[in-house]
């Protein structure tokens, strides 16, 4: 997968998954306050930065931990055998670790309590099919953006820009993906409460 030894990788995973939540609950707090009340502004106002920051951590630690942020983007790097058992543990850790410094460091930006509970219920059968859907488009445009997932193609029909797409594909597909799954955008509305 890289030339880095998995330290680095795990500190390349924590910092991406750290600054990702930071600006998902950092933009997401932000677009309340500034929106007024108005719900479809603040979920473009968090939206548009959630994709932006994507393409920027996935460009700088993509070649150094495979930059997946998420445990499900590990768990199919497992299936396939690109990742050991142990690595993949390491880096579920470390991104749950992320997680937690950057949606603390987020609310210490905006002077809010660090440790949060959300009174928001989140469940339901639309929002585990989202979530389904959603997770199910991400590790599909992960892996067809990273791996050979055409082999069974000549090589002449394979494209040689594909893993260079992947700072673009992705983003992309979450702000779609937001945007127009209700539970999934009601998530991240709701992340910061």
């Amino acid at each position: 997968m890289s030339q880095f030894d998995l330290p680095r990788r795990l500190v390349a995973e924590t910092l991406g998954t750290a600054l990702l939540l930071a600006t998902v609950v950092g933009s997401g707090i932000m677009a309340e306050n500034l929106a007024g009340g108005n719900v479809a502004i603040a979920l473009l106002g968090n939206t548009i930065p959630t994709g932006a920051i994507l393409v920027v951590l996935i460009t700088i630690f993509g070649p150094v931990s495979g930059a997946h942020f998420n445990p499900a983007v590990t768990l199919s790097f497992l299936i396939r055998r690109e990742i050991t058992l142990g690595a993949a543990v390491a880096y579920v850790v470390v991104q749950i670790i992320g997680g937690i410094i950057g949606t603390w460091s987020a609310h210490l930006m905006f002077a809010q309590e660090i440790f949060q509970l959300s009174s928001h219920v989140r469940t339901g059968g639309a929002q585990w099919f989202s979530e389904g859907v959603a997770t199910f488009g991400l590790v599909l445009t992960w892996l067809a953006c990273t791996s050979q997932l055409l082999t069974g193609l000549p090589l002449q029909h394979r494209s040689p820009i594909r893993p260079s797409l992947s700072p673009v594909a992705l983003p992309i597909l979450l702000v779609a993906s937001i945007l127009h799954m209700h539970p999934v955008s009601y998530w991240l509305r709701l992340l910061v409460r």
